[in-house]
C-alpha cells in the first residue's frame, strides 16, 4: 500500500456530490414544453413523445443507485485512502460524470443501436472501475473475520454481475438492439440470489459463534 494517504471523509462526501450531482442533472435532460405546445397538444401526447426521456432516466437512476450503494458498501471496509484507491475512485467518478451525455444520447437516438452501444460502454466502465475498487479492497483490507471477507467477496460478485451484463448488453445491441435493453434487468434478479447465498453462509457462521460462546 502506498504511504501517501488521503482523508477518507473528504473522498466519500466528494463522490456523494458527484453521484448526487449526476443524478440531478439525469432529471434536467427531460424536455419542459413551451406554453405554446401545451396550448396546441394535449398534456398525454407531451408526455408520450417524452417516454423515451423517462426511460433513460429511470434507468440511469437506477444505474446510478445500484452503484452508489455499492461505493457506500465498499468504503465501509476501507480504513486507509491511498494513492491507487484514490484513482480508481476517480476513474469510477469520471464515468459517472459521462452518465447524463450517454443518457441523453440514448434518448435522442432511442431507435437507434449505436446510442443504445455507446450508453452500455459506458455503464460498463463505471462497472469495471466498481470492480477494480472491489478487487483492490479486497486485496489490501478483507478484514479481520469471516464476516468481513464474506461482505466483500459478496460485493465483488455484485460488481461482476454488473459489469458483464452491461457488456452483454453491448455486444447483443450490434444485432438484436430493442432485446438487449432489457437485459439489465437479469442483474437485479442474479443479485436477489448471490445475495442470499452470502446471506445464508454469513447467517450459518454467525450461529456457529453464538453456540462457541
Amino acid at each position: 500500500m502506498s504511504s501517501v494517504t488521503y482523508d477518507k471523509a473528504r473522498v466519500i462526501n466528494f463522490s456523494d456530490a458527484v453521484f448526487s450531482i449526476a443524478m440531478t442533472l439525469l432529471v434536467l435532460e427531460i424536455d419542459i414544453p413551451t406554453m405554446d405546445a401545451m396550448r396546441t397538444d394535449s398534456t398525454i401526447n407531451i408526455l408520450q413523445e417524452r417516454i423515451p426521456s423517462f426511460i433513460g432516466m429511470i434507468v440511469s437512476s437506477f444505474v446510478s443507485i445500484l452503484y452508489w450503494t455499492s461505493h457506500l458498501r465498499i468504503m465501509r471496509h476501507v480504513k486507509v485512502v491511498d494513492k491507487t484507491l484514490l484513482g480508481i475512485n476517480i476513474g469510477l467518478l469520471l464515468s459517472i460524470v459521462l452518465l447524463p451525455f450517454s443518457t441523453a444520447l440514448y434518448v435522442v437516438g432511442f431507435n437507434y443501436s449505436a446510442p443504445f452501444i455507446f450508453y452500455s460502454i459506458n455503464i460498463s466502465v463505471i462497472g469495471f472501475f466498481n470492480y477494480l475498487m472491489v478487487f483492490y479492497v479486497e486485496k489490501t483490507e478483507s478484514g479481520t473475520t469471516e464476516i468481513d471477507k464474506l461482505h466483500i467477496k459478496r460485493n465483488k460478485a455484485n460488481a461482476l454481475n454488473g459489469l458483464v451484463w452491461w457488456i452483454l448488453a453491448a455486444i447483443v445491441a450490434v444485432k438484436y438492439n430493442m432485446a438487449a435493453r432489457f437485459l439489465f434487468i437479469s442483474i437485479f434478479i442474479i443479485q436477489i440470489f448471490v445475495n442470499r447465498h452470502f446471506n445464508k453462509k454469513m447467517m450459518a457462521i454467525t450461529n456457529k459463534n453464538q453456540k462457541e460462546e
